[in-house]
């Protein structure tokens, strides 16, 4: 049984929360503010953290990476959620670590869609291979791990089911609607525009090797060699 971790002040629906998801056949943990639910995550070591952003004491951004920097953490998803809506919100809320961002109010059916969606990516596909070289990226699916140019880098679960995407349909357009549905598991629509947010912070940790990713104007993206 997946366990989720509910970190949000409002008790009344942090409550509401974990009924929806063990209705939904998860196991919850609760914690009413941040410092409470390090320390969960520290003990339980859930399968999957959803967080409130305005928290008492430590907003859920400070959470977030506390949770994506330590190495026993690091792997867990989290799903943000918050009143908050607008754009520079949801890149904040990436740059952090977040694997997802749901906005208040929501519906249950949504939330709980979002949850096995991300679930369902915390593992890449499986491979021919557990070592994947195209360029300078080398994947290793086994460990998880992707080196650029020989050095390592650390992407969040969704950033390296997304880069292991257009690894493994190299040459190939991918528009964005296809990527919500493959990398995120969504089949409802969605803003798109959460795949530009992840595919600049693909870029930028790549370095120079980030121009790989090219943009199809209008319609989506490709991972093609220099």
């Amino acid at each position: 049984m997946q366990t989720v971790l509910i970190i949000e002040d409002e008790k009344d629906l942090a409550e509401l929360l974990s009924f929806n998801l063990e209705r939904e056949g998860y196991k919850t943990v609760i914690a009413l503010d941040g410092a409470e639910g390090l320390e969960a995550v520290e003990r339980v070591q859930p399968d999957l953290i959803l967080l409130d952003l305005m928290l008492p004491g430590m907003f859920g951004t400070d959470v977030c990476k506390t949770v994506k920097k330590s190495e026993k953490s690091a792997h867990i998803p989290v799903v943000m959620l918050t009143a908050k809506g607008e754009e520079i919100d949801k890149v904040v809320g990436f740059e952090v670590g977040a694997d997802d961002y749901v906005i208040k109010p929501f519906s249950t059916r949504e939330l709980m869609l979002r949850v096995k969606a991300v679930l369902r990516r915390k593992a890449p596909e499986p491979a021919a291979t557990n070592i994947i070289n195209v360029g300078g990226i080398r994947i290793d699916t086994e460990r998880h791990e992707v080196t650029v140019n020989g050095d390592e880098i650390n992407f969040t679960t969704t950033e390296f089911k997304l880069l292991y995407t257009l690894v493994m349909r190299f040459g190939r357009v991918q528009s964005r609607d296809v990527l919500l549905r493959d990398v995120w598991g969504y089949n409802f629509v969605e803003d798109t525009r959460t795949v530009d947010t992840h595919i600049t912070r693909l870029r930028t940790k790549m370095g120079n090797a980030g121009d790989m990713i090219k943009t199809v104007r209008g319609f989506g993206y490709k991972l093609e060699v220099q």
